[in-house]
């Protein structure tokens, strides 16, 4: 990839996409495409197939997907693998039959069981059943992972699958119905310290454990992966020898979990997480930890050592990172 290679940014108005539009700007590269959704509608497979006809991008980064939180997820479950699985379709397939060098696809770890064993490792991967909440988003990350290793498989495409951990930073949602946790929290309390509330109340119990990785830091792995790795480093083949129906010839090798966790491999607990950001915030009142709403998962913790082994570890540690965050969001609301 040089300088000047066009690079499309599919969502690059969100936390992710807007992030690694900075990092490559910062790093010099001058042909980034990219189009608002009134300019381009993902959803919709004519035009995205004129658009990758018009544009023949060289390089693409799907970071587009809808996103949110536990209600979100769960309210709104038949949007969320629909349009998710649309987007992908997509965008994989007419990279695809346009000729991308190669393609990099943002997914989550949400893709992990419930009961995965902590930290997760790639190869947890379709082990057992989702978390019951968010099962519809990550039914269609696991399919967009497949859909790159088996056009990888049968086409020799160059398709990369990340899944980053919880993002938090600039540009995050602070929407309280659709965001996660921490932009959530940050939120709640800067508003409820501007009002001199006595109280804020916080979703469970606040023991589940969570990991969040700044964005820019994700961001950053994103383009390392794009610049110095191939779909090829992200794997060793597999002798298949449990399936008896196999012929000999086509028996000895398997492809999976290509995917790539992208996280810090620390974890902090939702109650940790709010004292921190009651600290940053300066909100001096009491926290409220609602116990009859639902925790979600308990531990959700990456592996993050096949990056590592790549060739790259986060900079960024938790309280510095929501202290940039909350100085962004402060300016954003005077803007």
């Amino acid at each position: 990839m040089n300088k000047t290679s066009k690079i499309y940014i599919a969502g690059h108005r969100g936390l992710v996409g807007s992030a690694i539009v900075k990092n490559l700007a910062s790093k010099g590269y001058t042909n980034l495409v990219y189009k608002t959704h009134k300019e381009l509608d993902l959803l919709n497979s004519n035009e995205v197939a004129e658009f990758f006809a018009t544009e023949k991008p060289e390089y693409v980064i799907l970071a587009a997907a809808k996103v949110g939180g536990i209600i979100a997820n769960n309210t709104y479950r038949a949007d969320f693998i629909y349009e998710n699985l649309q987007i992908q379709n997509n965008v994989i397939h007419q990279s695809y039959l346009n000729g991308v060098t190669k393609l990099l696809f943002l997914g989550s770890t949400c893709i992990y069981p419930k009961n995965a064993p902590q930290p997760m490792k790639e190869d947890s991967l379709l082990t057992s059943e989702l978390e019951y909440t968010n099962e519809p988003y990550a039914i269609a990350k696991i399919a967009g992972i497949k859909m790159c290793e088996s056009y990888n498989l049968q086409y020799e495409t160059n398709f990369i699958s990340v899944m980053p951990t919880n993002l938090y930073g600039p540009n995050d949602n602070f929407d309280l119905e659709t965001s996660h946790v921490l932009p959530a929290l940050l939120r709640k309390m800067h508003e409820a310290k501007l009002n001199n509330s006595s109280q804020v109340e916080i979703w469970g119990s606040g023991k589940p454990r969570r990991e969040f990785l700044y964005s820019e830091d994700m961001a950053d792995a994103c383009v390392f992966i794009l610049e110095s790795r191939d779909f090829k480093d992200t794997y060793t083949q597999e002798k298949n020898t449990n399936d008896t129906c196999t012929p000999n010839s086509i028996k000895h090798t398997e492809i999976k979990n290509t995917h790539i966790n992208i996280g810090t491999g620390v974890d902090i607990s939702i109650k940790e997480l709010a004292l921190t950001i009651k600290k940053i915030v300066d909100y001096k009142g009491e926290l409220y930890f609602n116990d009859i709403k639902p925790d979600g998962t308990m531990v959700k913790l990456t592996d993050p050592s096949k990056l590592h082994a790549l060739g790259w570890k986060h900079k960024v540690e938790l309280e510095e990172g929501i202290t940039t965050m909350y100085r962004w969001y402060l300016k954003s609301l005077d803007d």
